[in-house]
């Protein structure tokens, strides 16, 4: 409607729309949304009977709000996400290199713990962060555009964030090289999420810590010498490894974002 409606036509509008068509009243209702002087003609045009009511209703309500309670606070939503799920598994993490640097203080002749242990305790906390037993909003995050490689990634720097302190007090404590604790750990991690483009980063991580610990920690802690690749001359193989991992991990997402997703389980 381009035009004021008529008196008239406004008169049957607030009648009820006796003998006018759908199209017609739609049009008024459309037209008496932004037009207030038509919205005073049909004030006029109300019955005195109704135009009572409605000031009464209008009244009683706004008594009702003056008389009644105050608007109640609006209480914040308790944090019940992943990142709360997941610390359990950083204080796992924790204690065990709490035990470790234990162990190296009691047994000094054996093999360094903390050294053997560190590359893999960043492992089950990176897994956590993208398991769908421990997300309670799974079915949300895996299907929305920001999932995948970018919120996986996020978690697992909020992991290295609360685990690498630890590793750095553990390295201190024993009198370790950052290196040789540090770029192990990045290496793990930078694995666990390669691989996790295949099987998943669950199976990545329990596959790889399961390796080291049958591969290196109990070989080593048997023979009583650390081995080769936990010396200072493997730390420029670290760096590489890791290097490389991660530029696998970022090929893979880029080319197959939608089976990243996917494979993250």
């Amino acid at each position: 409607m381009t035009t004021h409606p008529t008196p008239a036509l406004i008169s049957h509008y607030s009648s009820g729309g006796v003998g006018v068509d759908d199209a017609t009243i739609w049009a008024v209702e459309a037209h008496l949304e932004t037009c207030a002087d038509c919205r005073a003609l049909l004030t006029d045009a109300v019955d005195p009977c109704t135009r009572e009511l409605l000031d009464r209703v209008a009244g009683a309500v706004a008594a009702g709000i003056t008389a009644g309670p105050g608007p109640v606070r609006r209480r914040r939503l308790r944090r019940t996400g992943v990142a709360a799920r997941v610390l359990p598994w950083l204080a796992t993490a924790a204690g065990l290199m709490l035990a470790a640097v234990l162990f190296e203080k009691t047994f000094a002749s054996l093999p360094s713990l903390v050294l053997l242990i560190a590359p893999v305790a960043p492992l089950v906390p990176v897994a956590a962060v993208w398991s769908r037993r421990l997300d309670p909003a799974w079915e949300l995050t895996a299907t929305t555009p920001r999932t995948g490689l970018p919120l996986l990634m996020r978690r697992t720097l909020g992991v290295l964030i609360a685990v690498v302190p630890v590793l750095a007090v553990a390295g201190w404590g024993t009198g370790h090289s950052v290196g040789l604790w540090l770029l192990p750990a990045l290496g793990f991690t930078a694995g666990t999420l390669a691989l996790g483009t295949v099987v998943g980063v669950d199976r990545a991580a329990l596959a790889l810590a399961v390796t080291w610990s049958a591969g290196v920690v109990a070989p080593s802690l048997a023979g009583g010498q650390l081995p080769t690749v936990l010396t200072g001359n493997s730390l420029p193989g670290w760096a590489v490894t890791t290097v490389v991992l991660t530029a696998v991990l970022l090929v893979r997402a880029r080319r197959r974002p939608r089976e990243l997703t996917r494979t993250f389980r």
